[in-house]
């Protein structure tokens, strides 16, 4: 089987769910196509993300034609230093460029802050912090972007979608030190059990990707089986974290009843339970 070959369609859920966290623009398919795969096996609303100012953009234009999809608008967190310092070796998808410096960050934020005002942008994110990626240089960039992401988030009373990669802590922190929006969700949820329960005691929605099926995976297994039911979501991030057992070709919304099925067992969970509470979270968190 070829590695980027798509998987098969699953096996229908019985009840709606909606994936939580989806990359539309960076898929094979068209987003007609996508979304009827996805209402093919009951998956009927997605979560389109933007990653920086092009990709925000896109994600509003196609919540306002698609009433399936809803838009969450961002600069993502590796994004901001590439404003300010530049990007010479072209990581990102728009290639190499200048650094911009404070004014070019502000001058982006400001874009992303005229989306989150539109009504059918639902979100502000994937923002918040990545060391993985981002080296000690760009820290500060990044945190000021996502300080400046949580006032957007309030201002307009949007949920904010939290990027959190090796920065469990700092993000936490940042999150206490500026007052998280009343909606904050923790995309491709990557913490521990012990973090899990921190969130909750918080209020903070934790999604789940299909890296929790993943062999190697007890601690995010660990956390999921401690995380209140009605603060669970679940996404693909497609095109990436397929689950098993297709780990490592493309991924898509219509593959969310894998993962679904997957944690359902984790929470000893009956799967329409468990995709009844998950819809009405999403939708809770989303406002739609």
């Amino acid at each position: 089987m070829s590695r980027t070959e798509a998987p098969p369609l699953p096996e229908p859920l019985r009840v709606p769910v909606a994936d939580s966290h989806t990359h539309l623009d960076m898929q094979d398919a068209t987003v007609e196509e996508s979304l009827a795969r996805a209402a093919a096996v009951n998956v009927t609303a997605v979560v389109q993300v933007g990653c920086d100012v092009a990709g925000s953009r896109w994600a509003a234009e196609t919540a306002a034609a698609h009433p399936a999809v809803h838009a969450s608008v961002a600069l993502h967190p590796n994004e901001a230093p590439r404003i300010v310092h530049g990007d010479p070796d072209g990581i990102a998808r728009q290639g190499a460029r200048e650094p911009g410096g404070r004014a070019a960050l502000d001058e982006a934020l400001a874009e992303i802050d005229a989306l989150a005002a539109l009504d059918h942008v639902r979100g502000v994110g994937e923002t918040g912090l990545d060391f993985f990626r981002t080296g000690p240089e760009g820290v500060a960039a990044q945190e000021e972007s996502f300080r400046a992401h949580i006032e957007i988030a309030k201002r307009h009373g949007k949920a904010l979608v939290i990027h959190d990669r090796d920065a469990h802590a700092d993000v936490l922190r940042v999150l206490r030190d500026a007052g998280a929006p009343e909606r904050t969700v923790f995309h491709c949820y990557s913490g521990d059990a012990e973090m899990a329960r921190i969130c909750a005691q918080a209020g903070y929605f934790m999604s789940f990707a299909g890296n929790v099926t993943f062999k190697n995976a007890q601690p995010l297994r660990d956390a999921l089986a401690v995380a209140p039911a009605e603060l669970v979501l679940v996404e693909t991030d497609a095109p990436f974290l397929t689950p098993a057992p297709y780990r490592g070709r493309p991924n898509a919304p219509y593959l969310i009843p894998v993962t679904l099925r997957a944690m359902a067992e984790v929470k000893g969970m009956d799967e329409d339970a468990l995709a009844t509470a998950v819809y009405d979270n999403t939708a809770r968190a989303f406002d739609f």
